[in-house]
């Protein structure tokens, strides 16, 4: 038997006017989740009551870890999937690459938490040239910071810190604040602590992320994007402080070995720390002209060669859920469906051997907020013995729309870390 896991990054939204008061996923043709969800389908709560919504908390469910037991904090995990190991005495931070930008009143405003999508050569040398700004290199050496430079808008920074009331510093996300004034949101203290590392850690934060701005914002790389109809990268963004964390052997928990496709270090970061295996794909962006089939090509392989589990993760739909663009929402949940699912199907299907996949969003990003939802999502079961069964009793191959209004019927899988024991028949 073999195991594949499909993760659509916030796939699940909320109805929406243009779609006559559907959802993307109610609304789309989607043969190959329809094919999924006829088998076994349901619900389930993959971010549990009380914990941040994001695909942090949601995918440590997914994987069967549960977030209140091993969640410290978003960075440590993506810090984990760029090879970075967090010492003793220190925090990490995930630290985007922002578009900010005036408004007509000269306010900063947050136009993308992804820097206009700035990746390759141009965010690896506006984050070297901020590293090597004289002002800026001072002031990271007093904060004890350090950051890992990347190619994409994805870096990971690591700080000495006494901190210890990590709960009075506010470090907002930036995706869930887009076209606001960023003054509010800039590191503050949400209430008054006696920890002075704690507010240190406010300010040399605060005092960081408006150097950069300074250093950045007449680049003459954002020059060229400006010209060019293209957003800035302005403003480095610090955020998701966490402590370290040791995830237990996915094989000693579940009892299979296996291999997890991504493009984003969140991912790799996981599944690394639980002991399973994250090649990098080439193309593989984590954006809507990912290397698909690259990534199919890479799951199937491992299934090939000995591995009876393998995940692929696509990150493509939460990143236009951010951006606000319906359409290439749109175009990314297809792109899932007929590049990705439906591949998956049908060669595992001619192999001949039995197999069982999980479909599911990690977590709803709302359209009409931008943000992260911490509703409960759809997940189907595909199983080729019950489809084998049904084609041998001369019967149609049983299909069900995958979406969330024909799922809202359905309990409610409370324990997202189920989910896993779910797939490997283990519940």
């Amino acid at each position: 038997m073999k195991y594949l896991l499909v993760i659509g990054d916030g796939m699940a939204d909320a109805p929406l006017p243009q779609l006559a008061g559907k959802t993307p996923l109610e609304a789309l043709a989607l043969n190959a989740f329809d094919r999924a969800a006829g088998c076994y389908c349901g619900r389930a709560l993959t971010v549990p009551h009380g914990m941040p919504p994001g695909s942090d908390t949601a995918i440590l469910s997914i994987f069967g870890y549960a977030p209140q037991t091993y969640y410290t904090g978003r960075s440590v995990l993506e810090a984990a999937g760029m090879g970075v190991k967090l010492p003793s005495g220190s925090l990490s931070f995930r630290v985007n690459l922002c578009a900010v930008t005036p408004d007509e009143q000269g306010r900063l405003v947050i136009r993308s938490h992804n820097g206009g999508n700035i990746h390759g050569v141009e965010a690896t040398t506006l984050m070297n040239d901020l590293l090597e700004d004289g002002v800026f290199a001072d002031m990271m050496k007093r904060a004890g910071l350090a950051i890992t430079v990347t190619d994409t808008f994805r870096h990971v920074g690591v700080m000495k810190s006494d901190a210890r009331d990590l709960q009075a510093v506010r470090l907002t996300e930036p995706h869930n604040v887009l076209e606001q004034v960023i003054e509010p949101y800039l590191p503050h203290l949400e209430r008054a602590t006696e920890d002075p590392a704690a507010i240190r850690l406010a300010e040399d934060i605060r005092g960081l992320m408006e150097r950069s701005y300074e250093v950045l914002k007449n680049h003459p790389i954002n020059q060229r994007r400006v010209s060019g109809g293209q957003l800035p990268a302005t403003m480095i963004w610090p955020w998701g402080a966490a402590t370290a964390v040791e995830l237990p052997s996915f094989r000693e928990k579940y009892g299979h070995d296996g291999t997890v496709v991504s493009a984003v270090p969140l991912v790799w970061g996981i599944a690394g720390l639980a002991g399973l295996k994250t090649p990098h794909v080439d193309g593989a962006n984590g954006d809507l002209d990912t290397n698909y089939e690259g990534k199919v090509a890479c799951a199937l392989e491992a299934l090939k060669n000995g591995d009876d589990f393998a995940a692929v993760h696509i990150e493509a739909p939460d990143e236009m859920s951010h951006a606000g663009d319906l359409g290439k929402k749109l175009e990314a949940i297809q792109n899932v469906e007929y590049r990705v699912v439906g591949p998956l199907l049908d060669e595992m299907t001619r192999r001949g051997e039995d197999f069982r996949l999980l479909l599911l969003s990690d977590h709803p990003t709302l359209l009409t907020t931008r943000t992260h939802d911490g509703h409960p999502v759809p997940y189907a079961i595909y199983d080729s013995r019950v489809v084998r069964k049904a084609l041998d009793a001369g019967k149609a191959i049983p299909t069900r729309k995958f979406c969330e209004k024909e799922m809202e019927c359905e309990p409610v899988l409370m324990d997202g870390t189920d989910l896993i024991k779910l797939l490997f028949e283990q519940l």
